[in-house]
């Protein structure tokens, strides 16, 4: 009975703190929470799970020593209590490492989130350590194991050639940072869309109509591809637009600038600052052609501005008079013949019927 009074201030002791590390830690999330970086919330609730075991065991291990145990049972307990404790601080490591990895990679990444090939690998990478470690606590002999998966891993990386391929390929994609999340690309094959994720076998890209295409890592590395967010992410577009011979190419000039500032400064996901630009550039069958160019601050916003300038335009042109002219064809007509545009009398004529 003399021991059991130790024994149980020792238990009570480690839940006790247990419970007030909890508290702690609830209050310490908190704060964590109204800051910037997102880093602290990922430590905090790490040790929100760690911190209340290893009070729990640190009883518990007092609550054995203070008991008249056998050395076989203290040695089992404190086995036992180790494992635990290391298995515990794994678990924890692998979760707070790989959320620290995924905020950095999503800091860097921009809007779509982190790539979550570099926080599985981390994670993996973490968990055998600590199983590692926990055979070693046990007695268990890990360099046999270590021989043995050297050997056998040959044989392994000979049957997975193609997932190990797609593996380093991603690997390789991000650390040269030719694509990462968030990024608007366009392959050759045709796929296009938002890069939604570059994991440990293929990448994810978003359509424009919300449709995902998964293409394997090895081939979106072998691929012509562009990516439309860098070394900018801004870019400019180009509208053609065509006027009739008649009209006053200073006017048009001058009126089509009014419509691009409005729609620069007026129409989300143009650019302000964006300089007009003009260039006539081909006297047509009808019309006198020219080239907008409009500057946009993402690719998918290149539709809405072209929708705008060409709305804007359109109804600037009616209110100044300026005419664009319909496609037009003259059809020179002879006599048991008919010449075709651009021809001359005579040459290649097609004869009537």
């Amino acid at each position: 009975m003399d021991h059991l009074l130790p024994a149980g201030i020792a238990l009570g002791a480690g839940l006790l703190g247990a419970f007030g590390l909890r508290m702690l830690l609830r209050w310490l999330a908190g704060h964590a929470g109204r800051t910037r970086w997102s880093g602290d919330d990922v430590i905090v609730a790490a040790l929100r799970t760690v911190a209340p075991w290893a009070a729990v065991a640190g009883g518990v291990a007092g609550a054995a020593a203070a008991l008249p145990l056998t050395r076989t049972v203290q040695h089992s307990v404190n086995q036992v209590l180790q494992v635990l404790l290391i298995f515990v601080a794994t678990v924890t490591a692998a979760r707070v490492i790989a959320g620290l990895v995924r905020t950095v990679t999503s800091s860097r990444s921009g809007v779509a989130g982190s790539a979550t090939i570099f926080v599985n690998i981390t994670r993996i990478l973490v968990l055998a350590l600590g199983f590692l470690v926990i055979l070693q606590t046990l007695g268990v002999s890990i360099a046999p194991m270590l021989t043995a998966l050297g050997v056998g891993g040959l044989a392994v990386a000979l049957a997975l050639q193609d997932t190990l391929a797609n593996l380093f390929a991603g690997i390789h994609i991000l650390a040269s940072k030719t694509v990462q999340p968030g990024d608007y690309i366009q392959l050759s094959s045709g796929e296009e869309g938002y890069v939604e994720d570059i994991n440990w076998r293929q990448t994810t890209v978003r359509e424009l109509s919300n449709n995902l295409v998964v293409i394997p890592n090895g081939q979106l590395a072998k691929s012509n591809m562009t990516n439309f967010m860098r070394p900018e992410q801004q870019l400019t577009v180009l509208v053609q637009v065509g006027v009739s011979y008649d009209s006053d190419l200073d006017h048009v000039e001058r009126v089509t600038t009014e419509v691009i500032a409005e729609v620069m400064t007026g129409v989300s996901g143009a650019v302000p600052d964006h300089s007009p630009a003009i260039r006539f550039h081909t006297f047509g069958d009808s019309r006198i052609g020219f080239t907008v160019i409009l500057g946009v601050g993402e690719f998918s916003d290149q539709y809405r501005i072209k929708h705008e300038f060409i709305k804007r335009l359109h109804r600037r042109y009616r209110a100044e008079g300026i005419r664009i002219p319909s496609p037009a064809r003259t059809v020179a007509l002879q006599q048991g013949a008919v010449v075709l545009p651009q021809q001359r009398p005579g040459e290649d004529t097609v004869p009537l019927p």
